[in-house]
């Protein structure tokens, strides 16, 4: 018999986290309804404060989407604005419902636009699917905060993800730390960057990248997303190299577009792809870490090492900060809070090194002021070599806030050189 419209199966979706263990996140279900208006069931252990403020966000979000009649049920689990926007959407989009527009939440202005060659000390991971990360991350003090859509994400939460970190990136204030986003390997990437984009993040870390005409494919749809959008900021390319064919084409890669900000390499799967195991001494990985330190610097960008993996050790990161940065690498990424303050520590000269290195400036802006070509500390001659590494090391170490004691004066994670 023919079907009638009390007979139709009508559209549900549903995203989002909920339980005894979820904080900062709620389960939000939709269902479609021929009619009747919007219903809204809500459980929330603070419904008595913010209940009316939650359903009057749910009708605005579904007035935005062009949802007219639905059944919406949350169950709330301290979950701000920018997450209730987020998984409402991502409910309404899994149903097949509503207008192809986003309810984006009230915008945060902007920070200052950043810098290509700033301070990338320390690198925060988040989990993009875990708003309960986010809040607090740039009072930690990182360099950078990364937004991460790519491992930390199953794959079948990557569209509620992808519009978790686009609201981030609206309406969290992330302090002086860079506002980095891994995208997916593409071509699930490009997806990433039409809702990230937008939001203008600070920079792109590209995963798994082989060739640079990946690079150029993630630069070019950037560049055609920004000018859609009416995004002006600079936003800024960091490949990740992830396996012996990326590590060949280090050089290519990290040439391959005006974007590009820094390479960074990735040893879980680099080791993975050479069938081999992945250590504490990092011998197996030291050829490909020098490959990627000597292209940056041929390059012109920053080289930026990856994760040190065992929280637990941090005698360990110490080591593994402080060599390398003596091979060539100016920071790297973290994987928990509490390995920022050492990371900073490890990259950050000595105040031996400080005080040479202040001398030799010295010197040489008296030579400067002087008129002479050739710069003298006591009875030697300095090199030019030495006077260009000795400026670099004072200027890297004004931006962390150091004196020439070793001491930081100010909390400077967020300069820009």
């Amino acid at each position: 018999m023919p079907a009638t419209a009390e007979a139709k199966q009508l559209k549900r979706g549903e995203a989002g986290r909920a339980g005894s263990d979820v904080r900062s996140d709620l389960h939000v279900t939709v269902e479609e309804r021929a009619s009747g208006g919007v219903e809204i069931e809500l459980r929330s252990r603070v419904a008595l404060y913010y209940g009316d403020t939650i359903r009057q966000q749910v009708r605005e979000v579904l007035r935005a989407l062009g949802i007219v009649h639905a059944f919406v049920s949350l169950v709330d689990e301290g979950a701000l604005p920018f997450v209730i926007a987020a998984r409402l959407e991502a409910a309404i989009r899994r149903a097949g419902l509503g207008h192809q527009t986003s309810a984006l939440p009230d915008p945060m202005p902007l920070p200052a636009a950043s810098a290509r060659d700033r301070l990338r000390r320390s690198r925060l991971y988040l989990p993009g699917n875990e708003p309960k990360y986010f809040v607090n991350a740039g009072l930690h003090g990182p360099d950078a905060v990364i937004l991460d859509l790519e491992d930390s994400v199953h794959h079948a939460e990557k569209d509620a993800a992808r519009l978790l970190v686009r609201n981030a990136l609206c309406a969290v204030d992330f302090g002086a730390a860079e506002r980095m986003v891994r995208i997916n390997q593409l071509p699930l990437g490009i997806a990433d960057l039409e809702e990230i984009v937008p939001q203008s993040p600070d920079l792109i870390l590209i995963p798994k990248v082989e060739t640079a005409a990946q690079v150029t494919e993630v630069s070019d749809s950037i560049e055609r997303i920004a000018k859609r959008s009416g995004v002006t900021r600079p936003i800024w390319l960091m490949p990740i190299l992830e396996s012996a064919l990326g590590i060949e084409n280090a050089f290519a890669i990290a040439t391959a577009s005006d974007r590009i900000a820094g390479i960074t390499i990735g040893l879980e799967d680099y080791t993975a792809d050479l069938s081999v195991v992945k250590t504490a001494a990092g011998n197996e990985s030291l050829f490909a870490r020098q490959r990627v330190v000597n292209a940056a610097h041929a390059a012109r960008v920053q080289a930026i090492d990856s994760v040190y993996g065992d929280v637990a050790d941090s005698a360990g990161l110490q080591r593994w900060g402080e060599a390398a940065r003596a091979m060539g690498f100016e920071g790297m990424g973290c994987i928990h809070p509490m390995q920022i303050e050492i990371i900073h520590h490890a990259f950050a000269p000595s105040p031996i090194e400080l005080e040479k290195a202040l001398k030799i400036v010295t010197a040489y802006e008296d030579a400067q002021a002087r008129g002479l070509g050739v710069v003298s500390l006591g009875s030697k001659m300095i090199d030019a070599p030495v006077v260009h590494r000795a400026l670099k090391l004072v200027a890297r170490a004004k931006l962390m806030g150091l004196t020439a004691t070793g001491a930081a004066t100010s909390n400077t994670a967020g300069g820009q050189a």
